[in-house]
């Protein structure tokens, strides 16, 4: 624990405080105070007279002939619709010939017209090696270049910007915003006028002191409106007459004097910049958006071209339950949707219209027609026929179970209500949402899985029977003489459709 100074060591410190010094703070900050004083009237800079704390004209003159200069480029900035274009500007400037290529070539419009004569796979391709060669050509030299020059052109827009106007009339109150053509009558002012402006210029005015090559910006301005906002020249000697100031400490003085506040030091943030990664990966979001319309338009047409082989028309409705229209409804409510609403309907349809007829004809007239050389050899189509038949009835009765009144869709229906005040509610909704989901999702996969059985065994028969020897079933002849249709024309019919209802499936489960 410190111990507590006497009183008596008390009293001799204060007396020689008195003596030697003073460890009053007031006292303290006056003396320093008058030094700063003292380092400003010996500087070069004349601006501020602190006997009677004020402002002189000189200071109003050295902000105007700024401020006259600078106008043109202040008037670009304020007219300038927004941030993005900076950014924009900044980085085609710093675009290789071969990245403004590939960057044409990859607009939207130039995609669409390439899908005309190559196929949507190819040009997918096409455009990912294309993203790959720009995005490499940004290396880390490029970059750093590139946000260093916007960097730049940030330091110049924020000191362009500046209000001058707003500080200088309150040395002339007759002096009229961006007109030079007489010569203003400033007078002298209470510091106290101008203490946050001064602050608020010394915090834009110190970034471009900083040690900075100005042509590629100055080569940017004049790419930007065709000519130089400011010249060259007369801007590096702006530049150098605020360096010069900012080294002898003349407005940080003012500041502190007028203030009051001898700790004042100028607050100068520098800008972060991060504008190459952001332009990449939105150039490369529009591209891939893109190709994705194509793709789904590729997609639907290729799934509607099949419906329509298979059921004479694109527009197959077999559920009541999970559908889009009830997806869609749990979703405006932010609860997640049915996501194989089309695919399972497709199934449904597939299995009544098909499973159950012709597909049941050929199944029933081989394998119980049929004398097959060894039992395992029919084995998988039988099981197979067997579990589409359980699939067509456990989708009708899982679809009845999302129902209203049915045991899944009673649970959604109570808890829909309570989603607004209870978050367990609406977890319990996803999960139900979710399972059955996956339940559709099985229901698919596990039908197709036995379908492509089915077709590989028909293949194998059709090829069976014409063959002088038959491998698999050794009774054709007699299987003809039962069957309505000729057996193997029936299996090429039936083959058929199960093939283009496959590729149906692959189609619609694509990322799925």
């Amino acid at each position: 624990m410190a111990k507590k100074e006497s009183q008596g060591g008390n009293f001799f410190q204060n007396l020689f405080a008195s003596l030697f010094g003073s460890k009053d703070p007031e006292a303290e900050k006056k003396r320093r105070l008058k030094e700063i004083a003292k380092s400003l009237s010996k500087s070069h800079y004349h601006f501020y007279k602190a006997g009677s704390s004020e402002v002189l004209p000189a200071f109003a003159k050295f902000i105007y002939e700024i401020y006259k200069t600078i106008a043109p480029a202040q008037a670009m900035f304020q007219n300038a619709q927004s941030q993005n274009t900076f950014k924009n500007f900044v980085i085609d400037y710093s675009l290789s010939d071969n990245q403004r290529k590939i960057e044409e070539e990859l607009t939207e419009e130039a995609i669409i017209a390439k899908s005309k004569t190559i196929p949507v796979q190819q040009l997918s391709q096409q455009i990912k090696e294309s993203l790959d060669i720009f995005e490499g050509e940004f290396g880390t030299d490029k970059i750093n270049t590139a946000e260093q020059l916007y960097r730049e052109l940030m330091y110049f827009k924020d000191f362009c910007t500046y209000d001058f106007y707003f500080m200088l009339k309150k040395f002339d109150s007759n002096l009229i915003e961006k007109q030079f053509a007489g010569t203003p009558r400033f007078d002298k002012i209470n510091g106290e006028y101008v203490a946050d402006d001064l602050k608020d210029f010394i915090s834009v005015a110190w970034n471009v002191t900083e040690k900075i090559d100005w042509n590629p910006l100055m080569k940017l301005l004049k790419d930007m409106k065709g000519v130089e906002p400011v010249s060259p020249g007369v801007w590096k000697k702006i530049v150098a007459r605020l360096q010069a100031v900012r080294q002898s400490g003349a407005f940080e003085m003012m500041v502190q004097l007028i203030t009051k506040d001898p700790d004042y030091a100028p607050i100068i943030s520098d800008i972060p910049v991060n504008i190459v990664e952001p332009f990449i990966d939105k150039f490369k979001l529009e591209a891939a958006s893109a190709m994705h319309k194509l793709e789904s338009a590729e997609k639907s047409t290729k799934i509607n071209d099949i419906l329509a082989k298979l059921f004479g028309t694109s527009v197959v409705l077999y559920l009541k339950n999970y559908t889009e229209q009830n997806s869609e409804t749990l979703i405006k409510k932010h609860i997640r949707g049915y996501i194989y609403y089309e695919p399972l309907s497709y199934l449904k349809g597939f299995l009544l219209e098909f499973v159950k007829k012709d597909i049941r004809e050929y199944c029933e007239l081989i394998l119980i027609r049929g004398k097959w050389t060894s039992t395992p050899l029919s084995t998988p189509m039988s099981n197979a026929y067997n579990d589409l038949l359980a699939a067509s009835e456990g989708i009708t009765t899982f679809d009845q179970e999302l129902a209203e009144e049915g045991a899944v869709g009673i649970k959604i229906k109570t808890l829909l209500p309570r989603i607004q005040h209870d978050a367990d509610a609406k977890g319990v909704i996803n999960r139900l949402i979710n399972d059955a989901n996956e339940q559709a999702k099985s229901f698919i996969v596990n039908s197709t899985r036995n379908l492509i059985t089915m077709g590989k065994t028909i293949k194998a028969l059709i090829e069976d029977e014409n063959k002088k020897s038959p491998e698999m079933i050794i009774n054709w002849k007699e299987i003809e003489h039962f069957a309505d249709h000729p057996p193997r024309e029936l299996g090429v019919e039936v083959y058929k459709k199960i093939y283009l209802f496959a590729t149906l499936m692959q189609t619609c489960m694509v990322n799925g």
